[in-house]
């Protein structure tokens, strides 16, 4: 039953089966575990992250697709969300059609740009989807009729999910769900061809597969989860802007989340994410306790001192890829 449920793909090393179990119970029972606003905030965007990250690595790892427009789908998924919230009211009719207009749009905008740009090199599309991320993150700033500009909106949510905790469950549960299906995707027979054309694009294209459809298909999946993603995270922070969901930076973080887990590896993107989330929310807090603990050796204590923890994770990054170039997964089933 379980193997059914992971699509056979069984972690394959006994010590990563009990990471990935001991980060799935430690989201399930986090608003017990780890009380308090700033825990229960972590934890639900490790939740959105593991399922952004799963579905960039559809396109990164199991296609070899490099494409910089992926923080634009997630951020149509949560503006699809907050604007239909803020202008249609908190109804559950309004967040329907909020979702459904943002994954329409997302879809449309994937095929558009795949059916456009997957036919030319590598580079070519990811300076494309470079180009078209970038608009989108203009266009956000400059329609502030509809968007609020670089304000955001803020919005109500439905009576039934004005409990914090009532819109955990729902934004943890349903990442559980997509992330399950996204594992089925790459496990499937479309999986293995994606794979197929990471190996060796020419070799698939001459035994029959039409590798520009394969290709665009796997963008138009991997951007409909992002979008997903992205409505997941305006819930739960019942606002958006273009620093929440479209910043550039918020793109280089994914690419390290996906380096760090593992390329070509769902559970890759479990691990990558948690661990980057949660060292980017309390790598300052350790840092300050070591800092005040040796304050007798000025040069360690000024080293750790808070304000440098950016530099300390750039390192941690460092020696993560240099110790384990295949990521921490790829290390572990090896």
């Amino acid at each position: 039953m379980l193997m059914r449920l992971l699509s056979g793909d069984a972690p394959r090393s006994r010590v990563l089966a009990l990471v990935l179990v001991a980060i799935l119970v430690g989201l399930a029972l986090a608003p017990w575990l780890f009380p308090g606003t700033r825990s229960l905030n972590v934890a639900a965007k490790v939740a959105v992250f593991v399922l952004l990250v799963a579905s960039y690595d559809l396109l990164l790892g199991y296609t070899g697709i490099v494409s910089f427009a992926h923080t634009m789908f997630f951020g149509i998924g949560g503006y699809g969300v907050g604007i239909a919230m803020a202008k249609l009211g908190a109804g559950w009719g309004a967040l329907g059609l909020g979702v459904a207009l943002a994954l329409a749009l997302s879809a449309l905008l994937a095929l558009g740009i795949g059916l456009l740009s997957l036919r030319v090199k590598a580079i070519f599309f990811a300076m494309i989807t470079l180009a078209v991320a970038s608009f989108a993150q203009i266009l956000a700033s400059q329609l502030s009729a509809f968007t609020g500009g670089e304000d955001g909106l803020t919005f109500r949510l439905p009576e039934a999910l004005q409990s914090r905790l009532a819109v955990y469950y729902l934004v943890l549960s349903v990442a559980l769900v997509l992330f399950l299906v996204l594992l089925r995707v790459v496990n499937s027979p479309f999986g293995r061809v994606l794979l197929s054309i990471r190996e060796n694009e020419f070799r698939s294209e001459a035994i029959g597969y039409r590798t520009v459809h394969y290709r665009t298909a796997a963008n138009c999946i991997a951007a409909l989860f992002a979008t997903a993603a992205g409505a997941l995270y305006a819930l739960w922070l019942r606002y958006i802007g273009p620093d929440t969901t479209l910043s550039f930076t918020i793109m280089i973080d994914i690419l390290l989340m996906v380096v760090i887990g593992g390329m070509g590896t769902m559970y890759g993107a479990v691990l990558g994410a948690t661990l980057f989330v949660v060292a980017q929310n309390y790598l300052q807090d350790a840092m300050k306790l070591a800092s005040d603990g040796l304050a007798g050796v000025p040069l360690l204590a000024n080293l750790l001192h808070p304000d440098r923890w950016l530099l300390w994770l750039g390192v941690l990054f460092i020696l993560c890829v240099y110790y384990f170039p295949a990521g921490i997964v790829g290390r572990l089933r090896k």
